[in-house]
Order: C-alpha cells, then sequence, then structure tokens
C-alpha cells in the first residue's frame, strides 16, 4: 500500500480544443478521482502508472487514455477530442395531419433516445423517485386529482414521508458511524457496542447532528453527542432495572 501511494502523484493536463474546453469531465476509471477542466481547459487529477483517465463531454465524443509511463514521468498530458456531431436523419412532411397535437404526436416515430453512457457522463440511471402531489394541486376549481386524493386520504402519503425521513437518518448514522467507528463510542461515551446505531440513531431523531456533521460543523457534532449520551446513558439504565 505504501509502495503505491509512493507512486501516485498529481497529473497536469490541458485539452486543446479551440472551443468548449471548460467544463469538461475527467475520471480516473481506475482510482474513481475525478475533476473537470477550467475555462482554459486545464485540468489536474492524481494518478498512478497504468490508470485510465476517461474523457466525456456533450460536446466530445468520450475518450480513454491509458497513463502510460512516459506520461507519469513527464507529469503532463494533453489530448485534443473528437467533436461530437449530431446529425439529424432527413425529415418526410406528410400532408395528413388532423390538426389535433396529441393525434399527431402519436404517428411520429423516433429514434431510440440518447442516454448518459452514450456521452460517457455519469448519470442518475435508477427509477425516479414518487413525487409526493402537494395537497394545493389535489383538488383545484377545475379537477380533482382523484388517486392523490386517495393517497392523502388512506395515509400513504404519510407513511411515504415518515419512510423517506427514516432512510434520511439511518444514511446519515451510517455515515456518522463510519467517519467515527465504534470504539470512539464505546470507549468516549460508555455506549455498549450493540446499542451504538440506535444511539445515534436517537441523536439524529431529536437534534440538527445529521446537518451539522454534513456540513463538517464537528465541534457542534461533539457537543450534540457529548448532551445526549447522558440522557442515553439513563435511558439504558432504566431499562436495566426493569
Amino acid at each position: 500500500m505504501l509502495q503505491l501511494s509512493a507512486q501516485e502523484k498529481s497529473l497536469q493536463g490541458k485539452v486543446t480544443n479551440d472551443a468548449d474546453i471548460d467544463g469538461i469531465h475527467v475520471l480516473n476509471t481506475s482510482s474513481r478521482f475525478n475533476t473537470i477542466t477550467n475555462e482554459n481547459g486545464h485540468f489536474s487529477i492524481n494518478v498512478k502508472p497504468l490508470d485510465t483517465l476517461l474523457f466525456s463531454s456533450i460536446k466530445y465524443m468520450p475518450e480513454k487514455v491509458v497513463v502510460t509511463e512516459t506520461i507519469f514521468e513527464k507529469g503532463v498530458i494533453t489530448i485534443k477530442l473528437t467533436e461530437l456531431v449530431n446529425e439529424l436523419d432527413e425529415v418526410f412532411l406528410q400532408p395528413n395531419l388532423s390538426g389535433n397535437i396529441a393525434t399527431d404526436l402519436k404517428k411520429i416515430k423516433t429514434e431510440k433516445p440518447i442516454n448518459y453512457d452514450d456521452v460517457g457522463i455519469p448519470g442518475f440511471k435508477g427509477e425516479p423517485e414518487e413525487k409526493i402531489v402537494p395537497l394545493y394541486f389535489v383538488v383545484t376549481p377545475t379537477s380533482i386529482n382523484i388517486d392523490a386524493l386517495y393517497k392523502y386520504l388512506s395515509g400513504y402519503y404519510k407513511n411515504l414521508k415518515i419512510r423517506r425521513k427514516w432512510e434520511v437518518e439511518n444514511n446519515a448514522v451510517a455515515r456518522m458511524l463510519n467517519y467515527y467507528t465504534v470504539p470512539f463510542f464505546t470507549t468516549t461515551y460508555g455506549i455498549p457496542e450493540n446499542r451504538v446505531y440506535d444511539f445515534l440513531l436517537f441523536c439524529a431523531e431529536t437534534t440538527t447532528i445529521e446537518s451539522d456533521f454534513k456540513k463538517e460543523h464537528y465541534g457542534s457534532v461533539l457537543l450534540v453527542l457529548d448532551e445526549k449520551a447522558k440522557i442515553y446513558a439513563e435511558r439504558i439504565t432504566e431499562e436495566n432495572k426493569k
């Protein structure tokens, strides 16, 4: 591990195209380090010999470059990307349009839409999160959203909000646990190892620790932990008495 770290260094690079050279994504697919070019096409990224760099932009074709021993020794790389040209197929206008936009649109045949992989740009590919319709949009003077109204009356939206809040809190707890580690809580606050996760969830539910940790306000995080550890210890003591 020490040997690999010693071989890693910052590679200085430049995209030499004449235009649209800022904001180009540069991803080290070997280490997952990434950066973007500035307005002059310059970038800097950590690499090791034989790492692969992926250049991607909506303006250019994706380009992979291997960091050879020569490139690594020089510590400098220049690259010219191939412009991505979107050519439209020939369009034939036919006179059999009805004048009804909804009907006419259904007659139009389109090719498969371009996706993130086509241009080499990372993007979300999962199912989009269900939107909770605001209550003032459910019943309007001109319409009623029956599906949304049912979800409000049945408690579906309420449960959905609770589940999403729970997921956010648990993700925050997992990040804090990974950052501080279990021994920190058992040694510093005397929290039993099998109760550390529950303790952090208790903190997340009753304080702003999640927001403080996300903003890297670690001093505020420790103040919360100090305060809540005493309360949580009392809880454990009461439970043991029962």
